[in-house]
């Protein structure tokens, strides 16, 4: 007699639960905090158990732990599935009844080399002869404005990098991604190979490749001073934003005719706008502050390695003469738009100054920028970002006071625990905000939220540098695998890093547009909260959200070319996390 079973019960058979696994895709050090993020639509009875890849071997079998509030999106079930206690290197998988992850890597090694394809993004941002492309463009940059000469004089101000998918140049970003790498450098001088010459080509120059892009930011910034009281700031503006464009063929019109003549934008501290929209300013201090970090830096360097001593000497020049314009005209000066409000709204600059003057001192030992290194960092104390839930594009620029690192290795023992106490409660201030959502990400998801993350980490690490407290290491942690998938999307916040993992593909970048190539490398602006996303100008999904699944009301990101405020790579963004990773491989 045959059998007769229910419906019911042959649909179970047949049911596999749905499981998404959030962990860092990247990779773990051997004695991280490893915490998987389980999510589904139901609640999982099943063990959770960590496999090792090569043997099958289970290794770790446990209850998944219910997160009881504040879930995440569309995912009801929220557990969390701690392995930390292994730590052997290798390959391992988590499996949830049928459902399996993604391997994971146990690896001290996870962590290093990755600088080559950031570094390799810089070189593909690069303006005046680009390797990417292996053309020459925007040779006629540019027509000057606001400076004590005529309109629409010409200068030399070819060279440095666009900003992101556009093809702008501004000073805001550029000073402080040549001075983040300079600082990566004297972090781990030996982890920088010799791959490329000056130009980006395949070939040895006897000079680590970091300072080769390096460089490339000093030596545009001396174009961009070429009188001791003279500061260019910005190249372009949003008469730019004509649709992805190769570099050397770039029709945007400045009124010089198309791939012509561009605007130039002095620094007169002053508010500009060539257009509707006007910028705000009360100095250049900010401008002035961060540019003098960056050739004491570089001449600190120059000189210490023999590398050159003219360029050396040019760069002490600089950094003498512009910190002294920054004395002299205290305030901030910010990015100009066109025809449209969004702009960099920097309005800090006593942080920069306070950077300035103190790899002034290290580089002269006079102790005038000592006192001065000491004042600027009383005056801005703890300001920044992570006091706060909401701020304009960039009005906290550059994200971290680097000036209190720089400062507290020559700072008096007194001032030196005031620094790392204003570090502390910044750190603080992101814990705190942490415990309002499962994945313990306390920064708030302003444009460009992956360079918010990028430099808490990078603050995290500085203050253990700095006084061995290791309190916030695990918060630390969890932000650095929040941009390496250990999100509700499951994405690296990194253009092919790590390879062949989930990463963003169409990022909003011209290489992609025209030629169907995504870079490796770049940093992505991030999620965003969506009351900012849905108010946005000219903002259109190009394709049907693969990612709805895991959208929430109040965050979202798309990997979708036509979202430039979640998926475009920033130059800035990306040499800010050069320094973050090589700090992250010396843990």
């Amino acid at each position: 007699m045959r059998l007769i079973l229910p419906l019911l019960f042959w649909a179970s058979l047949a049911y596999t639960q749905e499981v998404h696994f959030r962990h860092n895709i990247l990779g773990y050090l051997p004695s991280d905090q490893k915490v998987v993020l389980l999510m589904s639509a139901s609640p999982i009875e099943d063990k959770v158990e960590l496999i090792e890849t090569r043997t099958g071997k289970v290794l770790l079998e446990a209850t998944a732990m219910p997160i009881e509030a504040g879930t995440w999106g569309q995912f009801d079930e929220q557990y969390l599935f701690d392995f930390t206690k292994v730590e052997q290197s290798g390959t391992y998988q988590i499996r949830c009844g049928e459902a399996y992850s993604e391997e994971i890597h146990i690896n001290s090694e996870k962590y290093e080399g990755h600088q080559k394809d950031m570094l390799a993004f810089m070189r593909q941002q690069r303006c005046g002869y680009n390797p990417y492309f292996g053309e020459v463009c925007h040779q006629h940059d540019g027509r000057i404005f606001y400076a004590p000469v005529a309109d629409s004089t010409y200068f030399d101000f070819s060279g440095g990098w666009h900003d992101a998918g556009d093809q702008l140049k501004y000073l805001i970003t550029s000073s402080n991604a040549t001075a983040r790498m300079l600082l990566a450098y004297l972090e781990a001088p030996d982890i920088f190979g010799d791959e490329v010459d000056d130009y980006g080509h395949p070939a040895k120059n006897g000079i680590p490749d970091i300072l080769d892009e390096a460089k490339w930011g000093l030596d545009w910034m001396l174009k961009l001073h070429p009188e001791p009281d003279w500061l260019i700031h910005q190249i372009a503006d949003d008469r730019d934003h004509r649709g992805f464009k190769y570099p050397h063929k770039d029709h945007a019109e400045y009124g010089w005719g198309p791939n012509s003549y561009r605007v130039a934008y002095f620094a007169n501290g002053k508010p500009q706008g060539l257009g509707k929209w006007k910028s705000q300013a009360t100095g250049v201090a900010n401008l002035a502050g961060r540019c003098a970090a960056a050739f004491a830096l570089g001449a600190r360097i120059w000189e210490s390695t023999g590398l050159d001593s003219l360029f050396a000497a040019r760069y002490r020049k600089a950094a003498i003469e512009l910190y002294q314009l920054g004395k002299e005209k205290e305030g901030f000066q910010q990015g100009n738009s066109f025809g449209a409000p969004y702009r960099y709204n920097e309005n800090t600059w006593a942080d920069d100054m306070e950077w300035g003057a103190a790899e002034l001192f290290k580089l002269t030992g006079e102790d005038h920028f000592l006192k001065d290194a000491i004042h600027y960092a009383y005056l801005i104390e703890d300001d920044g970002w992570m006091a706060r839930d909401t701020m304009m594009h960039y009005e906290l620029y550059p994200f971290m006071n680097m000036g209190h690192y720089s400062l507290y290795e020559v700072a008096p023992e007194l001032v030196r625990q005031q620094l790392a106490s204003w570090y502390r409660a910044n750190i603080e201030r992101v814990l705190a905000r942490s415990t309002t959502n499962n994945f313990q990400i306390g920064v708030p998801f302003l444009w460009c939220s992956s360079n918010l993350i990028v430099n808490f980490v990078t603050q995290a690490i500085l203050y253990e540098k700095m006084t061995g407290d290791q309190q916030f290491h695990s918060l630390m942690l969890l932000h650095r695998d929040w941009l390496f998938g250990r999100n509700p999307w499951g994405t690296s916040m990194f253009t092919g890093i790590p390879e062949g993992g989930e990463t963003p593909l169409d990022v909003h970048i011209p290489p992609r547009a025209l030629l169907e190539e995504t870079p490796a490398g770049g940093l992505i602006d991030g999620p965003i909260f969506a009351t900012i996303h849905n108010y946005l100008k000219g903002l259109v999904l190009h394709e049907p959200d693969e990612l709805a699944a895991f959208q929430n009301d109040f965050v979202v990101y798309h990997d979708d070319i036509g979202d430039y405020s979640t998926n475009e790579p920033t130059m800035d963004g990306t040499a800010d996390a050069i320094l973050m990773m090589i700090l992250l491989s010396k843990l």
